[in-house]
């Protein structure tokens, strides 16, 4: 099975730096997203396999495959909890 995930929001954001802060404008939330899920969070502007973002991310950072799939599976279930990402299987 492969798992795609994309964003279910658009959100007002701003780059500081290597971090995004974003504005649900709907919802009155606003969101601060440190590096990596910055990063992750680009890559959602398209539908995107896990694979993808998880290679993506050992490519850009130094850390053990399994901490990088287990840390990004926390991450993507906390934003598809929040209504931020969606997810579909095929």
């Amino acid at each position: 099975m492969v798992t795609t995930y994309q964003r279910a929001k658009n959100l007002m954001e701003a780059d500081v730096g290597d971090e995004i802060v974003a504005l649900d404008v709907d919802g009155g939330t606003c969101f601060g997203f440190n590096d990596v899920a910055s990063s992750v969070w680009r890559k959602l502007a398209e539908p995107t396999r896990f694979e993808m973002l998880r290679d993506g991310l050992l490519a850009e950072y130094d850390v053990p495959k399994d901490q990088c799939e287990e840390e990004l599976r926390t991450l993507l279930a906390d934003l598809v909890n929040k209504g931020l990402v969606s997810s579909s299987t095929e």
